[in-house]
């Protein structure tokens, strides 16, 4: 089966839409949302109903740190990211506030780990920066691939062996067999803010059964997305950040 494995939507719908478009057009059999459906953008209210479309439809839709502070006035964050957050709250509706409140923090299917941070941790929102974060994740999975968001830079790591962890810097469209005898982590870029330097749109193809992963990114209208965060009122700094890719 080919998996779409999406992360960090972040309330964008252009970049969604395209994602969308682009792994359906790939030939994406279900989807993965590996969290932060919303936050920072202007249209959580819609990228929201298409995660619970997409999940009633079969996909898999995973808990984030944003969609989970929806909810939960505990978690910490920014003052950028708390401006936002108060505004989102305000968009959502009951049934998507719902919807969010009940997203799981991980699944497991087969030889896949799906989770939106470290999985030593997921409810702790730790970062997957490096090797070493990478190792202390892998400790605490028994699957042979896992896949997590969170960071908004795509990257790939493996066991070597020996278990040293090694690092990979994915090239777009470019297959990457996920050899059997080693086990990878593999850090999804983000859909909606980008901060690899690369604005455009970032999202995976995992072949279930060949193994085989292509990181990708899908061009959008940046300017249109940037521009509704502005007229939102939103902090002109996360309109920036789209503009940039950083």
């Amino acid at each position: 089966m080919l998996l779409a494995i999406l992360s960090d939507i972040h309330a964008n719908r252009e970049a969604f839409e395209a994602v969308l478009a682009a792994a359906e057009a790939a030939g994406a059999e279900r989807f993965v949302l590996l969290g932060d459906i919303v936050g920072y953008g202007a249209d959580p209210e819609w990228c929201a109903e298409q995660a619970m479309r997409l999940a009633a439809g079969g996909a898999i839709v995973l808990r984030g740190n944003h969609d989970d502070a929806v909810g939960n006035p505990s978690v910490s964050m920014n003052a950028t990211a708390t401006l936002a957050l108060e505004w989102t709250r305000r968009q959502l509706g009951g049934a998507t506030r719902a919807f969010l409140a009940a997203l799981p923090f991980k699944a497991r299917e087969g030889d896949c780990l799906f989770v939106h941070a470290d999985a030593s941790a997921p409810a702790d929102w730790n970062y997957v920066l490096d090797a070493s974060d990478a190792g202390q994740h892998l400790a605490a999975c028994e699957a042979r691939v896992s896949f997590c968001g969170h960071v908004h830079k795509p990257a790939l790591y493996c066991t070597a062996p020996g278990g040293k962890v090694t690092h990979f810097a994915p090239v777009a469209a470019t297959p990457v067999p996920l050899l059997p005898q080693r086990r990878w982590l593999a850090v999804m870029g983000s859909v909606g803010q980008p901060r690899d330097g690369n604005p455009a749109a970032a999202f995976a193809l995992y072949d279930t059964e060949s193994a085989e992963l292509r990181f990708m990114r899908a061009a959008y209208d940046v300017e249109k997305a940037a521009d509704k965060i502005l007229a939102a009122g939103l902090p002109a700094s996360l309109a920036d950040r789209l503009l940039r890719g950083r």
